[in-house]
């Protein structure tokens, strides 16, 4: 019988917990990248069948979920956030398609999905970290219209949003697929 083990902030086998008492800085990030290892943790493991495996009615599957937040990553912490280039496949996506990540995720094996989330992850952190260190969470971005702008904490409480949702979509993906069910991922997991 395997131990429970109540996760603790800042221990390495629990990076994604937030603090318990940090700034609201720490909390909005601590939040965000706790969806973030929850999302990919449900995501793991999977071959394309498991990828692509479809729950009732919906058309969703978690190899979409993993192409439509990776690109989600990818635009909010360049575009929106400054208007820099989202980098490829991005650049040229088809966007009149609203659905294209979604729907062309079943053309990609599961290594290149995993990749180009992971890929997206890491890049989006390090410009959110460079960004808040220079200026802050409440400067400015690129998104909206003249003097109307979107602060970067507006930003980051889209993508907890987005996440949120995501999250529970890929929570009953998951169970339907294999059966995984659970809060987070288990002490020490890693994608």
């Amino acid at each position: 019988m395997t131990e429970h083990v109540d996760p603790i902030p800042g221990h390495p086998d629990f990076p994604w917990e937030p603090p318990l008492a940090g700034s609201e800085l720490e909390h909005l990030v601590g939040m965000l990248d706790r969806l973030r290892w929850t999302f990919r943790w449900k995501a793991s493991g999977l071959d394309a069948d498991g990828l692509s495996k479809r729950l009732g009615p919906s058309a969703l599957t978690l190899g979409g979920l993993l192409q439509h937040l990776a690109g989600v990553e990818a635009l909010r912490f360049t575009w929106d956030l400054d208007r820099s280039d989202p980098g490829e496949p991005w650049r040229s996506a088809d966007w009149s398609d609203p659905d294209w990540t979604f729907t062309t995720a079943a053309d990609k094996a599961p290594d290149e999905l995993y990749r180009l989330y992971d890929d997206a992850v890491a890049a989006a952190r390090e410009r959110l970290a460079a960004v808040i260190a220079d200026g802050g969470i409440d400067r400015p971005s690129a998104l909206g219209e003249g003097d109307q702008r979107a602060s970067v904490r507006r930003l980051v409480c889209d993508m907890i949003e987005e996440y949120g949702r995501h999250t529970g979509h890929a929570d009953l993906l998951r169970e339907n697929v294999d059966g995984l069910v659970g809060e987070d991922p288990p002490a020490g997991w890693r994608p």
